[in-house]
């Protein structure tokens, strides 16, 4: 306890050192521009700028890409607040209560409803940050290879289902991600596989590369498809932004629920913040002493979603971070960032020097919090201008960005083509509707389930009983029946979600949000 302690507060120190406060100043502001373009993700702007890090200490990298989530999150926002178009898919149900009020005038009322609630869901996410991940990474230490190998089919299983519509086409992409995961040397023997002669896939398939095709060239390229908008003008507003005390009283009970409920959606693998921001708006109204003023410009219900959605952001670093299981697609890139530090998720990251790297993170998680909340208040109304962005400048510029980092990582052309072939490979993906998560996850965690297999099967002299042969192994069958099972549970969930919250949202259409031209 003592020592948890002394690295809590060791973590603070580091978080403010000039480089790490530089880098949540940027990671945030950057964010926040994201996430008020409609057609982009906190998934795609994390992706596109994780080159950046590589030469940074690992923390401040962390933290710089932690700042681009949580501020990403929150900049949609201001789009869905000011033009009815969501900016992420996050943030579709406060684009019914936030526009509502802005046609009454109280856009910035709205505004500043969105970024107080944004900023009381993350900073209370950090709670369950520090309470749960430490006992999740103290439970990882007595895994073993079975363990290991049960663990990556769970996550593969969970997030394969749960993030997309039908369970099939989200088997497939994991299936596909497994498949691309064998290129490479062989683990235990050293042989090489599907290769083609080409030595840079030595090591397999680089991670960074896959990302940032998968996330950011085909969203370039589903962009380019349609055409070329001029988005709505954002309203210009004048009104204050700050919540008086009154306002302050009605919303806090909203944000205490949704931040619990955004944080139990953000632990479990696969949920995602779209779903969490629709349940954090019905509790919302379920609750509310005003429920007629809901579909009609009602803070609360700002409040409810914002707070949800961005509670989502802590708990979803938790199985990712000491489990390896990605919460829910940008936490799948982050980490492709640790993997790129040379870090592995799981238990080690709490141990050791390493500890002191994760703690720093864990306060630079916090006070990236305290950022959002000043910079979101201070620079809304010029952010509103930005989501006025022409397609035509956006996708040649995105476009751009995604050749030079993948380029960055190796300075090799051969990392620029890989990344194109994913970059294409995720365009089909979304034409199909398959699952570009699950694919990264199966990237990732194919070759630690084939080391756990093979392992165990070398350890029991080719005897399969040794992969049930410990309590932990059948806890990780039981979750991995659940994974499979689930997402008829949350498909519900979130049809039952959309249906109360008044039917089609705008924006609300998968991975691309609907962009509203002149």
């Amino acid at each position: 306890m003592l020592e948890t302690l002394a690295l809590m507060g060791q973590g603070f120190i580091n978080a403010l050192v000039p480089v790490n406060l530089l880098a949540m100043a940027a990671g945030t502001t950057i964010g926040i521009v994201i996430g008020c373009l409609p057609g982009l993700s906190a998934a795609m702007g994390v992706a596109l700028l994780l080159p950046m890090t590589f030469t940074m200490e690992a923390s401040t990298g962390l933290i710089m890409l932690g700042a681009i989530y949580c501020g990403a999150i929150f900049g949609g926002s201001i789009s869905a607040i000011l033009i009815h178009t969501p900016g992420t898919p996050a943030s579709a149900a406060t684009a019914i209560e936030g526009y509502q009020m802005t046609l009454q005038g109280k856009a910035g009322k709205a505004l500043g409803t969105a970024c107080i609630s944004s900023f009381f869901g993350g900073l209370l996410s950090c709670i369950s940050l520090y309470f749960f991940a430490p006992l999740l990474a103290q439970l990882a230490m007595k895994f073993g290879s079975p363990e290991y190998f049960w663990l990556s089919i769970f996550g593969l299983t969970i997030i394969a289902g749960v993030s997309s519509k039908s369970m099939v086409k989200g088997l497939i992409s994991g299936a596909l991600g497994l498949l691309l995961s064998t290129i490479g040397m062989d683990p235990m023997e050293g042989v090489k596989r599907f290769m083609f002669g080409q030595s840079s896939l030595y090591e397999g398939i680089n991670t960074t590369c896959a990302l940032i095709g998968l996330f950011s060239m085909s969203q370039a390229l589903i962009l380019a498809e349609q055409k070329i908008t001029q988005r709505a003008r954002a309203t210009k507003f004048s009104d204050k932004m700050m919540l008086n005390k009154k306002e302050f009283k009605q919303i806090a009970p909203t944000v205490g629920r949704s931040w619990i409920i955004g944080n139990l959606i953000g632990i479990l693998p696969g949920a995602g913040a779209s779903i969490a921001c629709f349940l954090g708006y019905n509790t919302a109204r379920q609750f509310s002493k005003e429920k007629e003023k809901f579909g009609h410009g009602s803070i609360e219900g700002v409040a409810g979603s914002e707070a949800a959605n961005n509670a989502v952001t802590g708990g979803s670093l938790i199985p990712m971070l000491t489990l390896g299981i990605p919460g829910e697609s940008v936490t799948a890139v982050l980490m492709g960032g640790l993997i790129i530090q040379g870090l592995t998720p799981g238990p080690d990251l709490f141990v050791g020097e390493t500890a002191k790297m994760t703690y720093t993170f864990f306060a630079g998680f916090v006070l990236i919090q305290f950022f959002m909340l000043g910079i979101g208040l201070l620079g809304c109304r010029g952010f509103a201008q930005i989501s006025r962005l022409s397609d035509a400048i956006l996708i040649p510029a995105v476009s751009v960005l995604c050749v030079v980092g993948s380029y960055a990582i190796h300075k090799n052309f051969v990392d620029v083509v890989i990344m194109m072939i994913f970059g294409v490979l995720g365009y089909l993906c979304r034409k199909f509707d398959l699952n570009t998560a699950a694919i990264v996850l199966a990237l990732i965690l194919g070759p630690i389930g084939e080391k756990g297999l093979r392992r165990s099967l070398a350890l029991s002299g080719g005897n399969p009983a040794i992969l049930f042969s410990t309590p932990v192994c059948w806890v990780l069958i039981a979750l991995c029946v659940f994974g499979i099972l689930s997402p008829i549970l949350m498909n519900r969930m979130e049809k039952k979600a959309v249906e109360q919250a008044g039917g089609d949202i705008p924006g609300e259409t998968g991975d691309d949000p609907v962009r509203t031209p002149d």
